[in-house]
């Protein structure tokens, strides 16, 4: 885990790379807020470096900025052509902390993606720690790399994922995963259908 120092400087990072998107389009965050279905006060703390996002704010964020969601992450980048290929060593990754997740975002230099893999971690909590559903457009295949995950879908019974099990499933439908047991679970995440 981070120590905390490092984590709100690399949100406050983070932050100063989503303002810079905005101001480079030359508009408010009233109308970033209009366009893209989040609060002005959002956007602000996440500029701001106070608050991080979640995977179905940065993408509601990302769309309303129609921007490449890894931007946030790296504000370098190219584009990922044809024939082309990537590698990403252990520890390559981009990293964004929330109350409940810690993101790792792979390859965040490469823009317009078909899939956005993302590791994580999930922080050991109950489910009453999430304050409502995730829902982004696309398609979403989880697997568990340690530890067991249940994750919820609305309308659904939870399903318990243990390590080495799998999921895939339309992200449009209202979701949340958490750590089944009292320690962290690891995680791997596809994301395809938005970038």
């Amino acid at each position: 885990m981070l120590q905390t120092g490092k984590t709100d400087s690399q949100r406050v990072e983070f932050g100063k790379r989503i303002r810079k998107l905005r101001r480079d389009k030359g508009w408010t965050l009233a109308q970033v807020a209009q366009l893209s279905g989040l609060a002005v006060s959002t956007i602000s703390k996440a500029e701001r470096g106070i608050i991080a996002l979640t995977y179905d704010r940065l993408a509601q964020l990302a769309n309303g900025l129609g921007a490449d969601m890894a931007a946030f992450f790296d504000a370098r980048g190219t584009r990922f052509e044809d024939g082309a290929f990537a590698v990403a060593r252990k520890a390559e990754f981009s990293r964004q902390e929330t109350n409940n997740h810690v993101y790792e975002m792979l390859f965040p230099e490469l823009r317009q993606k078909a899939m956005i893999p993302v590791m994580g971690t999930l922080k050991a909590h109950d489910i009453l720690d999430f304050e409502e559903f995730v829902r982004h457009p696309g398609q979403e295949f989880l697997v568990v790399l340690e530890g067991a995950v249940t994750v919820h879908l609305e309308g659904r019974d939870p399903v318990v994922l243990q390590q080495g099990d799998s999921i895939y499933f339309d992200s449009s439908r209202g979701h949340l995963y958490a750590s089944s047991g009292e320690t962290d679970a690891r995680i791997l995440v596809v994301c395809a259908g938005q970038r």
